[in-house]
């Protein structure tokens, strides 16, 4: 292994169920994250990206292949990787309701192996940092869901991790409380920190992340920035014109690569094409029987998304 923040070759998860054909949770999944990286596992409900961050933290272990978290292998050396990560659970999984925050916080730095001198500062940082310092003091069961979440966050960042693993983070959150805990997101990559984050959120992994990475029925089908996943799936490259006519429409679909012409309102009509050319093609057509008003539009990550896993959607796969 490398000197990456993570790496994993060829990992495999299986669970054997009785009674049921084997479950393949992770297939043969190969992943490089460098240091200092933001990076987005996108991927529908049993897609594998839980599986893969509870791997990479220890909580199980792969069927075959390899993990590594800052060089240490999540085997034969978790007890140094545990030392090493942060992690943050969407929901309310992991919070002690009847503690305050600042108890909540001390437990953990205790449980990490902080001294009583060392914790109490560690734990101030963390709530001014959180914005949490003047509700320290209450009971965690009178917190919003933000609050909880930024107090999720300070828990994960108790041994000040090399390595911070995000799962779900933002769900049920109100889109305030959402935006605040991405600018803490934002903050710890300023900061160096590596994160991993998992999410069905397109917006939030668009915005955060530096590469995204897409999970399928356990298997990776593609990593790249955000910006470059829209060119990598060339099918989803795409016009919008205004006051094309039936017939026209018609010769449109029928042009070589054109994979969709669909009416979008009244007026207004969407070309998907499967190549670059196709689009000159269109667009040739177009401009020479006075077609002017048109808009090439760039495919969003929900949409390329979506392209990948097919039709299947956000259905549980496994």
């Amino acid at each position: 292994m490398t000197g990456s923040a993570i790496e994993v070759r060829e990992l495999t998860r299986l669970y054997r169920r009785k009674g049921k054909p084997e479950l393949r949770a992770l297939d043969r999944v190969t992943l490089t994250v460098p240091r200092g990286e933001v990076h987005g596992l996108l991927g529908p409900n049993g897609a594998g990206k839980t599986t893969l961050c509870r791997v990479l933290s220890t909580v199980l272990l792969p069927s075959s292949g390899d993990a590594a978290v800052l060089g240490r292998d999540v085997v034969r050396q978790a007890e140094e990787v545990k030392r090493l990560i942060g992690i943050v659970f969407g929901g309310d999984r992991g919070l002690y309701p009847r503690l305050t925050g600042r108890q909540n916080l001390d437990l953990w730095a205790s449980l990490y192996g902080l001294h009583r001198k060392a914790r109490r500062v560690r734990v101030a940082e963390l709530l001014e940092r959180m914005g949490l310092s003047e509700r320290a003091e209450e009971r965690v069961q009178t917190y919003s869901r933000g609050m909880k979440q930024r107090l999720h966050l300070a828990r994960g960042l108790v041994c000040d991790p090399g390595v911070l693993l995000l799962d779900e983070p933002t769900v049920g959150m109100d889109p305030v409380a959402a935006h605040d805990f991405r600018e803490l997101v934002r903050e710890l990559r300023t900061g160096g920190h590596t994160v991993l984050l998992t999410t069905h959120d397109m917006a939030e992994a668009a915005a955060l992340s530096d590469r995204v990475s897409f999970l399928d029925n356990g298997r990776l089908t593609l990593t790249a920035s955000p910006e470059a996943v829209g060119d990598v799936v060339s099918s989803h490259e795409r016009l919008e014109v205004r006051g094309l006519p039936a017939a026209l429409r018609a010769r449109v679909a029928a042009l070589p690569a054109v994979a969709a012409v669909t009416a979008v309102d009244g007026d207004t009509t969407r070309i998907e094409t499967e190549t670059p050319e196709a689009v000159r093609a269109v667009l040739l057509l177009l401009v020479e029987e006075g077609i002017t008003d048109i808009a090439r539009t760039r495919p969003s990550l929900e949409e390329v998304y979506l392209h990948l896993v097919g039709d299947r959607g956000m259905a549980v796969g496994g």
